[in-house]
Parts: structure tokens; C-alpha cells; sequence
């Protein structure tokens, strides 16, 4: 899509299927005669959608964008994400575990953002807030930050993906300070007691303001991914949540659409309820073209002329496993 946009086509996130996970071999036949290509997961939803739809992609604010889609009101000062993180010691290295939204309760995500408010923030230079299990990080001046969030850095090593230069200096210090103040935190050992990542650092990224508001043509949003959200307020799209079924989104929509099915909603029947329905739409000329983008990098470009391609059957990137 351009910025004029097809507006009889979709875009859909998915979870991931590769690896076998997909079981219905019509649904596996019929994605494999599509244009299937995959990138090292997991995916950067906005950047991919942001792409797919040719507009460009926001170079700072992302924090900002993010609460926008949280709260519904555009943010006016500079913040950052505060993600909370684990970072798990390896012999001569770290690797980041992304403690997701699902994997740590508000009520612990509070108790952690007011200690370091009360710790960090004392001169007024920053201040932590959090809105659900999301942290955010304000400060007096901007200071640099990572520019993806924790979950593509996922079992990742994180200094691969901390900011560089010559301005990171605020940046180190403040994480160390973070970190010494999380360190034997009670939230932190009741997670470990139960089995559970601690918390023992957050994961500084998208700093910056939110953008002006301007409006864009671009096609109604469903989905309950904040950042995503965000970026449709700002460009005074169609914004509206996950309706828990593709086809409402394609009965809502009157052209195109983008759907987002929420990260941790994967099961094997809603799968296949929503690529069965897509395919449906597709058949029947309700859509002329869809784009599959699948959480772990897969990525399926699907027509309608590609039915007729009874010979190919490329299964290769479905079976590939990944983690």
C-alpha cells in the first residue's frame, strides 16, 4: 500500500505458524502458492505496517506515540519507555528477556516505578510514571535511549542494541542507577520465589515528543497494540480495538483495513477461524489482496490469481522452526 492506499486490501499480525504449528493442510497449501518471505523475527509491528502502508517511519517519540495510544491524549513533554526487563548472566556476556505486558502484573509494575520515583527522582530531573504494566521515564532534557523496543531485543545480547555516540553517557549512568535500585527489590524476590524472571532492569527506548497531529488517508485500525494506536491518533485515523474476529473487522470496514491480533492471543483455532475467513474474503472478491504479517518474521503477500498456482507448494519457511 502507498499513501493513497488500496483500499480493498488488508494487512493482518499474526501469530507465529511456522514450525509446524499450523495444522490444516488447506490452509498450508494455500499460503504456500503465496509470495512467502521471512526476516529474522520477532518483528517490529509498527515498522512493518508502517512500511507496508509506504508512509515513513517516526524517527523519535515512539514512547510518546505509545501513551498516546494508551491514553487517547497526545503527550506534551519528552518521555521515554521503561520496559521492564531481565537481564540474565551469561559467562562473558548478558542476554535480554523482555518481560511482556502478560508476564507482569500492574499492581508489581507500580510498586517497582514508585520506588524508583522515589529513589531516582528526587531533584526533579526525571520521573518515572506507569500506565498499566507499561513504565515510562520523563525527563528535564532528553537524554538517549535505545530505538527498539525490549521485544525485539529478546534473547538478545542488549548492547548490540543500546544507543551509541558520544551522548550516552546519561544514559549508562542512569541505567546503572536503576538497576542498583531494583537489586533485592521484594517484588523481585516473590518472582523469583514463584518461579518468575525478576525485574532488574528496564529498557530505556523511543525517547522523544510526540508528533503534531495531521491527517493522512489511511485505513481504519483494529487492534490493541498501544504504539500501533498511537500512530493512527496522530495522523486522525480510524482507531478501533481488536474485536476478537477477523471477520468483524472486514463486516466493519467499507475498503481496506489493518488488523492486529494481540500478542499473546494464539491459539490454533482462532488461527485458523482467521485465515480461513481471510481466504473467504479473498476468494470472493471482498478483498482484492492481503499481506500476513506473522510475529516471528514470516511474512505471506496472497492474491487472488495465486489460487491458480496448483503446482507450487513452498513449504520450506512453514516448517522452518523457530523460537
Amino acid at each position: 500500500m502507498n499513501a493513497s492506499y488500496d483500499k480493498n486490501a488488508a494487512i493482518v499480525v499474526l501469530p507465529t505458524v511456522t514450525g509446524g504449528r499450523l495444522e490444516d493442510m488447506s490452509l498450508r497449501n494455500w499460503l504456500a502458492q503465496s509470495e512467502l518471505t521471512r526476516t529474522p523475527g520477532p518483528i517490529d509491528v509498527l515498522t512493518d505496517v508502517v512500511l507496508e502502508l509506504g508512509f515513513p517511519c517516526p524517527e523519535q517519540g515512539l514512547a510518546a506515540l505509545r501513551m498516546w495510544g494508551q491514553t487517547g491524549d497526545r503527550p506534551t513533554h519528552w518521555i521515554a519507555a521503561a520496559d521492564p526487563v531481565y537481564l540474565e548472566p551469561q559467562l562473558d556476556h548478558l542476554v535480554l528477556h523482555a518481560v511482556r505486558s502478560g508476564g507482569i502484573p500492574p499492581a508489581e509494575m507500580r510498586e517497582l516505578i514508585d520506588h524508583l520515583q522515589s529513589l531516582l527522582a528526587v531533584d526533579k530531573k526525571y520521573g518515572f510514571t506507569r500506565i498499566g504494566s507499561y513504565g515510562y521515564l520523563s525527563a528535564t532534557s532528553p537524554i538517549a535511549t535505545a530505538s527498539m523496543p525490549a521485544y525485539v531485543v529478546d534473547k538478545q545480547r542488549p548492547d548490540d542494541f543500546l544507543p551509541s555516540g558520544e551522548d550516552t553517557a546519561e544514559h549508562r549512568n542512569l541505567l546503572s542507577e536503576i538497576e542498583m535500585a531494583l537489586h533485592e527489590h521484594e517484588v523481585n524476590s516473590n518472582r523469583e520465589s514463584s518461579g518468575r524472571w525478576p525485574v532488574n532492569s528496564l529498557w530505556l527506548w523511543g525517547g522523544g515528543t510526540a508528533p503534531e497531529q495531521k491527517t493522512r488517508a489511511q485505513p481504519p485500525l483494529f487492534s490493541d497494540d498501544a504504539l500501533l494506536r498511537g500512530f493512527w491518533h496522530a495522523s486522525t485515523g480510524v482507531v478501533e480495538g481488536w474485536p476478537g474476529d477477523i471477520a468483524k473487522c472486514i463486516d466493519q470496514s467499507v475498503a481496506g483495513f489493518v488488523a492486529e491480533i494481540p500478542e499473546f492471543d494464539n491459539s490454533s483455532e482462532l488461527i485458523n477461524n482467521c485465515l480461513t475467513t481471510l481466504r473467504e474474503a479473498l476468494r470472493s472478491g471482498r478483498l482484492s489482496s492481503l499481506t500476513l504479517l506473522f510475529r516471528d518474521g514470516l511474512r505471506a503477500e496472497v492474491q487472488r490469481k495465486h489460487a491458480l498456482r496448483v503446482w507450487r507448494r513452498n513449504f520450506d519457511l512453514l516448517d522452518e522452526e523457530t523460537t
